[in-house]
């Protein structure tokens, strides 16, 4: 039906998943003010889901407008703490204080995608992951930030679950594919179901 999957993202582990399925998206970064978009939206009191999808779907809709022809997969996760969204540190000091205000305590992991084709959207699904934070003293915590700022300067909520950060969790309830930021699960029901894959 379709011979190949566009991914709206410069997400290595998304296209990596996406690999690992044997699927071979073509990448194409969309040029999106994802800032703009979300200030935006936080304004007008949009709950995090909400803005994790707009920004999926704005992704896939922008590509989508040079690749008529094409599935586009746009993604997007944001980290839901109290009903606020955390977004990826924009420094060390702002990691630790991101992990110091989160331990002890649940936040929500959630990602959007949507599948655009021909301009318009037919398909958007955002999985949701509850993630428990252990009680980690201070000491761990500036340890853990010193030892691994170059990746998780790139992660929201300023963790990596395949990595050291697994360490910072006492329980995870959900898809460990939505924790890396794809619903990968649903993702690969609807292509099949749509013919696009074989199943």
């Amino acid at each position: 039906m379709f011979a190949h999957i566009i991914l709206a993202s410069g997400s290595e582990i998304r296209a990596q998943l996406l690999r690992n399925a044997g699927l071979e998206p073509v990448i194409v970064r969309p040029r999106v003010d994802e800032d703009s978009i979300k200030r935006g939206l936080l304004a007008e009191g949009a709950p995090p889901r909400d803005v994790a999808d707009a920004l999926a779907e704005a992704k896939a809709r922008k590509v989508s407008g040079k690749h008529p022809d094409g599935l586009v997969l746009g993604c997007d996760q944001v980290l839901d703490f109290d009903g606020k969204i955390l977004s990826k540190p924009a420094s060390p000091e702002e990691a630790l204080q991101q992990l110091t205000l989160m331990r002890g305590k649940r936040h929500t992991l959630l990602s959007a995608a949507v599948i655009y084709r021909a301009g318009e959207p037919i398909w958007r699904h955002v999985g949701q992951v509850r993630m428990y934070m252990r009680m980690s003293s201070d000491a761990y915590l500036q340890g853990y930030v010193d030892r691994n700022w170059d990746s998780i300067r790139h992660a929201v909520g300023a963790y990596k679950l395949e990595e050291e950060g697994v360490r910072l969790f006492t329980n995870v309830e959900g898809s460990y594919f939505n924790v890396l930021g794809l619903p990968l699960i649903e993702l690969i029901n609807y292509l099949g179901l749509q013919g696009v894959i074989e199943q």
